[in-house]
């Protein structure tokens, strides 16, 4: 099984600091790799991180690549919340290249409506 894994960099997570964020979120999702024996793929072999920050550079290597891949892995609905509203079709185009999505921490507000 293979997967790929987006980092929002941006954002504070439970006031966190956006360094304690996207450790929080690398440190949850590479356990979860690593329990579900989930091979992380690299698209890019000029990519300096394992994972991916900026969705547009993601689309942009899977439709170079052309492929698909088992598992889009993110931390929760609030890395990639901005992305699916903002850019609904490319979120849509985006989803077509994964069998499945897994979000780490599903603590969700019960009234937040989802997009995904």
């Amino acid at each position: 099984m293979n997967g790929i894994y987006f980092i929002n960099d941006r954002i504070s997570i439970d006031g966190r600091t956006r360094e304690e964020s996207v450790s929080l979120q690398e440190q949850s999702i590479k356990n979860y790799l690593a329990e579900q024996n989930i091979q992380a793929v690299t698209l890019n072999p000029y990519q300096l991180k394992d994972y991916y920050s900026v969705p547009h550079a993601l689309l942009y290597d899977l439709r170079k690549e052309n492929t698909s891949f088992d598992y889009f892995i993110y931390y929760s609905l609030q890395a990639v919340e901005d992305f699916i509203y903002t850019y609904p079709a490319k979120w849509l185009i985006l989803k077509s290249y994964f069998n499945e999505f897994i979000m780490i921490d599903k603590q969700n507000d019960l009234n937040q409506q989802q997009a995904i």
